[in-house]
């Protein structure tokens, strides 16, 4: 391959959303994530569900409002990530992916939780909560650099590259004589 091959116009800008979803990176996040959503169901299937017996009322209010906010971070965190590795593994197409994200809405979610009943939760809910914002923070954020990826990537390229039309001339004029 010479250097005008590669200095082209009209190949393809390398996408991070097509890079990051196939990466190693990428399995690793998937994994957390999943093993997150399995470690929180069983806790509120499990200890959890026991925990919230001995609460207070006001306490008791604030787990079950935490709990189903925690459950619907996690639910729109998986979908986010099997869509992604559908995209990755070819099962469905970048465009079709996009009209999915708008059934999955990874918008943040506001607590009216106070301090005094959030500190009341059992340790363990509030660890899960931490752990799942976190995650959730990172999947907004990656969300976002995929979309600006998409939004900046020219459909079109503008005209011919400069460095490859000057590189052109300057392979004929030095070419051997024929």
């Amino acid at each position: 391959m010479n250097e005008p091959d590669v200095i082209r116009l009209d190949i393809e800008p390398a996408r991070f959303g097509h890079n990051f979803v196939g990466s190693e990176a990428f399995s690793a996040l998937f994994q957390e994530g999943m093993e997150l959503v399995e470690e929180t169901a069983a806790y509120l299937d499990g200890p959890g569900r026991e925990e919230s017996r001995h609460l207070k009322r006001e306490a008791s209010v604030a787990y079950a409002s935490e709990s189903m906010r925690l459950t619907t971070r996690l639910m729109q965190v998986a979908s986010w990530l099997l869509l992604q590795r559908a995209v990755a593994e070819g099962e469905i197409t970048p465009d079709q992916a996009q009209a999915e994200k708008a059934r999955v809405r990874l918008n943040s979610h506001e607590t009216s939780t106070t301090l005094v009943d959030y500190e009341a939760l059992p340790l363990r809910l509030r660890e899960l909560i931490g752990l799942a914002t976190r995650l959730h923070a990172r999947i907004l954020h990656l969300e976002r650099l995929l979309m600006e990826a998409v939004e900046e990537a020219p459909l079109q390229p503008q005209g011919e590259n400069p460095v490859a039309l000057q590189l052109g001339m300057l392979q004929r004029a030095f070419a051997p004589a024929e």
